[in-house]
């Protein structure tokens, strides 16, 4: 028997051997492979689209700390005839491609401040959203300097798009999608919300979030027919996400590990690296996984997930320690954002279906 077992396993790895060299030394063969893998990866995934539902795709979960497994802060919204996205974080553009969003009906970008791992991929999103099919100017709302980020990314990337336009031609290419649209939005206080865009069944609101010294720092509310759904954006404890945020079907919140920040803190320290200092100022103006928790709950939120990790977090053993605790506030309804975690909320319906797009 274990004879031919041994002659059974050698004739596997001979026929594998035989395939290998057909293909390696066929071009025909090559091209046919090659066609099978385009038709794969370059559909579009079209539920998303499905206006019976609020649909959530994270393209970007992490945070300016290097991640190979997560893009910086990036979540589209799609609901019913637009799309939305809350903030364009480095390697969010490659995301919603891999994913295979439809990309060219990008009505806008929700910013919920200006930091570099929120606002560094916007060439990238006005690039594909516009090859795409966009044709208009891609409005971008924000707190006050939002301006300066659409003329500052206009100009760099000035010479480029009229090479573009030039290449392709403006029946492909409309000029007017090369451009911005900054919309400054203003909230008066902490205690007041404003309403920045509404039509139909669609509502997104901003308010007011910690994020000192970063003023203002925004959350957003987004509201579909009867769904709904919540964006901490990156702020301390602050129960005025749970004040917005109340009854939300899910709850975005970020989260910062402060113990195993501190930790590598400790480490940074000890062999002279000078971002030691960073890791000991950040706590301060993030929310820690607990903290999150509480103000899921104070919102009455059915599904808290966490976005913009912090640290890393590159198997079970740092999940497990990122959420030390958080059961014991909040036993359910609780998970860890990935990029390619899609979320559809039917109307009619308390129903959260995930998808996994990775």
């Amino acid at each position: 028997m274990k004879r031919i077992w041994i002659f059974g396993a050698g004739g596997v790895v001979a026929l594998a051997l035989v395939a290998f060299a057909t293909l390696w030394l066929s071009p025909g063969l090559q091209d046919r492979v090659l066609t099978r893998m385009i038709e794969r990866f370059a559909g579009t995934n079209l539920a998303v689209l499905d206006p019976d539902a609020l649909h959530i795709v994270f393209c970007g979960t992490g945070s300016p700390l290097p991640d190979p497994d997560r893009a910086s802060a990036c979540i589209g919204v799609y609901a019913g005839d637009y799309f939305f996205l809350i903030d364009s974080g480095p390697g969010g553009a490659d995301n919603l491609t891999a994913m295979q969003m439809p990309m060219g009906g990008l009505s806008g970008v929700f910013y919920t401040h200006l930091h570099s791992d929120h606002i560094g991929d916007l060439p990238d999103i006005a690039l594909n959203s516009w090859a795409a099919g966009r044709s208009d100017p891609l409005t971008l709302y924000g707190p006050a300097g939002i301006e300066h980020v659409a003329a500052g990314y206009a100009e760099a990337f000035k010479l480029d798009n009229s090479w573009r336009i030039a290449h392709h031609g403006t029946d492909f290419f409309a000029v007017e999608g090369a451009k911005f649209n900054p919309v400054i939005v203003e909230i008066p206080d902490r205690d007041a919300t404003v309403t920045v865009f509404e039509a139909g069944d669609l509502k997104v609101t901003a308010f007011l979030v910690t994020h000192f010294p970063v003023t203002p720092a925004f959350g957003y509310r987004i509201d579909y027919k009867d769904r709904s759904v919540v964006f901490s954006g990156d702020t301390s404890r602050d129960e005025n996400v749970a004040r917005v945020g109340k009854d939300a079907d899910v709850m975005v919140h970020e989260a910062l590990a402060a113990h195993m920040v501190n930790t590598i803190g400790q480490v940074l320290g000890r062999i002279g690296d000078r971002r030691e200092k960073i890791m000991g100022d950040i706590p301060d103006y993030h929310a820690t996984p607990v903290e999150a928790a509480e103000i899921a709950n104070l919102a009455g939120a059915e599904l808290l997930v966490y976005s913009h990790i912090v640290p890393r977090l590159p198997n079970a053993l740092s999940e497990r320690m990122f959420l030390r605790g958080v059961s014991d506030i909040r036993p359910r309804g609780v998970m860890l954002g990935y990029d390619g975690l899609y979320l559809e909320l039917p109307v009619g319906s308390k129903k959260i279906v995930q998808h996994d797009l990775r």
